[in-house]
């Protein structure tokens, strides 16, 4: 069974968490890849919640997310991820990112949702599939995925501990939709069963919120589900790796119209 952290944290910024550090961590857990996310601090100052952008800060960020691409360029099983923040970058789509991180607290500056370049990037991010991480307030969770991209896919992490509760989104309606997601990081075992067992495997996703989660604990937390074979491999890795490879289907090239031959000629 191969397995795919779907949650890491991996910066050299304003925090040291290299992937040297992390490489090792997943070897020893026999964890064959990972989901790579710039930290927080690398976006922006999470303390000051009336943080503006300096042009000193959108280098950092651009460094940032530059940096998981390049670890990506020399490895197939590192999967970078776009954190998105207010200079909303739609540009920064035609780099190959696999997915988008999308993350505040309460006591943290605030997503400014009014902007029009919000509403662009959020359409050109469902057009291309690109699975979301999004962190948020209860309200702005629900905002988000009921008005401002419905049709987007949404992973929600820690089963949404992070969210408002398990219970909170449950009784919101939003386990229930068919393009929404949750991670295994840091959630219970119990909720892990309750999701399974009421909204079944396909929309799990085992990931370790490393350096918050160590990879190798949360990942005998969902061996020790008792899952079937097929079920665990989906939990594992194979639900994350469909929704990358939907991603990467929905921006590749498309056969000729005039000859309905491929790129290659094929």
């Amino acid at each position: 069974m191969i397995a795919i952290d779907s949650h890491i944290h991996c910066g050299i910024q304003n925090v040291s968490l290299p992937f040297e550090v992390i490489e090792p961590l997943l070897e020893e857990a026999d964890i064959a890849g990972a989901c790579l996310y710039a930290p927080v601090e690398d976006i922006y100052d999470r303390y000051d919640y009336n943080f503006q952008d300096t042009s000193a800060w959108r280098r950092t960020r651009h460094l940032a997310n530059r940096y998981l691409l390049d670890l990506a360029g020399h490895s197939a099983h590192i999967y970078p991820y776009l954190f998105v923040w207010n200079d909303f970058a739609v540009e920064e789509l035609r780099q190959p990112y696999c997915g988008i991180k999308w993350h505040r607290h309460a006591y943290e500056p605030v997503y400014h949702y009014d902007d029009p370049r919000c509403a662009r990037i959020l359409e050109e991010i469902t057009a291309r599939r690109l699975p979301i991480v999004l962190e948020e307030s209860f309200e702005n969770t629900i905002r988000f995925i009921n008005d401002l991209a419905p049709e987007a896919v949404i992973i929600i992490p820690h089963l949404g501990g992070l969210n408002g509760s398990y219970g909170a989104l449950e009784r919101a309606g939003v386990w229930r939709r068919e393009n929404t997601y949750a991670d295994t990081a840091l959630a219970s075992t119990s909720e892990m069963r309750h999701f399974i067992r009421s909204y079944g495997p396909e929309r799990l996703l085992f990931g370790s919120d490393f350096p918050f989660g160590d990879p190798g604990h949360e990942l005998r937390k969902v061996h020790s589900l008792g899952l079937s074979g097929l079920d665990l491999e989906l939990v594992a890795s194979g639900n994350i790796l469909r929704l990358i490879a939907e991603a990467r289907k929905s921006v590749s090239p498309q056969p000729s119209s005039s000859t309905g031959a491929g790129v290659d000629g094929s």
